[in-house]
């Protein structure tokens, strides 16, 4: 039933309405139900057209299951069919099994005995090669027994080094011991007989000069030096109360310097002044080296006091050098004069800090009086190629030098080598002189084990030769002839030749020793070229 728009619409409080041209009025929610109604009936259709599709769409779907089915058992067949025919073809080929029955049947049967034989061998094999392997895996196992025989080798070895320095250890700790005990019944020994260590501060009021001098004496040294210092001291004192020296006489024991009899006069100089004087000897001694230094003595002073004079001088200087021994210069001068050291000692030494400081002095090329601590240790490396690092780092110590220091840092190097008002030298130069007393100890000390005799042995001189050599390759022969002669108190130019000749000179150890720590001697070679040889 169809509608014809209406021209006119009309709006009430109620519902909406619509004019017809006969007048009548529809109410709106009416053309809604019709609406659903349509709506409903149409999706009624679809949903019938929808289920109607579907199940043409499963009949489809399983005509074509059947069809693709009977393709494969169709397409299987006719495979089967050709290859019968196949099968058939070669069946009828008199080429490839157109053979004898009978001599396939003997080829079958000799297959099966060499089948059987073959199983045999097999079966051989297997019982007699069962527990063999292969030769790949027996050399991996030998080599590899190889090296755990060879690691077990060393650890056995190992072993026996640990058991030899454990039984080393076990008699180093039974030797502890005893020298614990030992050490320990000492102990209680001094700590009931000894005396108090002495307060040393007691002796600032009575010494000359009061705490301050004191304090300068006594610093750096021990228990031992300080009595040296204290009995200088008092020797002083009665020294400069005396008026005169009484003569010694004209014995062979007495120096010819001394040789006097009656009383002499004490001329009484101060320290300073005795010191002063004995530089003027060493000076006037290095231009003249003539006569012995005992008749040089005597005739220094002649020519400066006057031989009227002279004998005086002679015995106060005599006893002064004797009673200050702490004192470098006096100390050194003593020893020469007495001939317990050789003037060559001495000697040596000055000319050692004499070419340290000409070194120095080249070093600084602005003539600033400093130079760096890299060039420091250089001109010390150059002058003592053969001393250890460790003895080198002392002089550098003694120098100046501290941890802290950089290679940059300056030093004054002439302070090193001035001498204060009494003669002592700096800390530097002090050791210098105590390394090369300590390596000339140690150089003898190394001549008695190589020789390895007691003090009391006799040796001969072909036989210090020969340990001279061994312990100091780099030895030139005529430094080595030098200490021969000093050993065995015969001239360079005596020195026999030929080993019958040497063999009869001889002399004890004790004494060549003796005689050898008199004499300047010193190692000409390092220690690796030693071991090298």
């Amino acid at each position: 039933m169809a509608f014809q728009k209406p021209r006119s619409s009309s709006f009430a409080t109620t519902s909406r309405t619509h004019m017809r041209p006969s007048g009548v009025t529809i109410d709106d929610s009416f053309l809604t139900e019709i609406k659903n109604t349509q709506n409903r009936k149409l999706s009624q259709k679809e949903k019938m057209l929808v289920s109607k599709l579907r199940k043409n769409l499963a009949e489809e779907y399983l005509r074509y299951l059947s069809e693709r089915d009977a393709r494969k058992i169709l397409i299987a067949d006719l495979n089967e069919l050709r290859y019968q025919r196949e099968d058939m073809s070669l069946a009828q080929s008199p080429g490839i099994w157109g053979e004898d029955p009978m001599k396939l049947t003997l080829a079958l049967k000799m297959t099966r005995q060499d089948l059987t034989r073959t199983q045999m061998e097999l079966n051989t094999m297997k019982a007699n090669f069962g527990d063999v392997v292969p030769r790949r895996d027996f050399e991996m196992q030998e080599k590899t027994n190889k090296d755990l025989q060879e690691q077990l080798d060393s650890l056995r070895s190992d072993y026996k080094e640990v058991c030899k320095e454990h039984e080393i250890l076990l008699q180093l700790h039974m030797t502890t011991l005893k020298e614990r005990d030992q050490f320990h019944s000492e102990l209680q020994e001094i700590q009931r007989t000894s005396t108090p260590r002495p307060d040393w501060s007691k002796c600032e009021d009575v010494v000359a000069g009061g705490p301050d001098r004191w304090q300068k004496l006594a610093e750096g040294k021990n228990s031992d030096q300080l009595v040296d210092v204290l009995l200088e001291e008092i020797g002083e004192g009665l020294l400069r109360e005396k008026d005169f020296f009484p003569g010694l006489g004209y014995g062979e024991a007495i120096p010819p310097f001394l040789r006097y009899d009656g009383f002499v006069e004490n001329k009484k100089p101060s320290k300073k002044d005795v010191i002063n004087l004995l530089k003027d000897a060493w000076k006037q001694r290095l231009v003249e080296e003539k006569e012995k230094f005992p008749d040089f003595f005597f005739s220094f002073l002649e020519h400066r006091f006057g031989p009227s004079e002279a004998m005086a001088w002679a015995y106060t200087i005599f006893e002064n050098i004797k009673l200050f021994r702490s004192n470098e210069v006096m100390s050194q001068f003593y020893a020469v004069l007495m001939g317990k050291r050789s003037e060559s000692v001495y000697i040596k030494q000055k000319e050692t800090v004499a070419q340290l400081l000409k070194e120095m002095t080249n070093a600084d090329s602005q003539n600033e009086g400093v130079i760096t601590m890299e060039n420091f240790s250089t001109v010390l490396k150059s002058n003592f190629p053969f001393k250890k690092e460790e003895k080198i780092q002392e002089l550098m110590e003694a120098g100046g030098w501290h941890p802290n220091s950089s290679n940059a840092d300056l030093l004054n190097y002439r302070s090193l080598f001035i001498e204060d008002e009494e003669g002592q030298s700096m800390p530097f130069v002090q050791k210098l002189w105590e390394q090369y007393v300590d390596e000339k100890d140690e150089y003898l000390q190394d001549l008695k084990q190589e020789l390895g005799l007691e003090l009391y042995d006799e040796v001969t001189l072909p036989r210090l030769r020969e340990a001279l050599m061994n312990i100091d390759p780099g030895l030139d022969k005529q430094t080595l002839n030098g200490y021969l002669s000093q050993a065995f108190q015969l001239p360079m130019t005596e020195l026999p030749e030929g080993e019958e000749k040497e063999e009869g000179i001889v002399v004890r150890l004790k004494i060549a020793l003796e005689r050898l720590q008199m004499t300047d001697i010193r190692r000409m070679g390092s220690r690796e070229q030693e071991s090298a040889s």
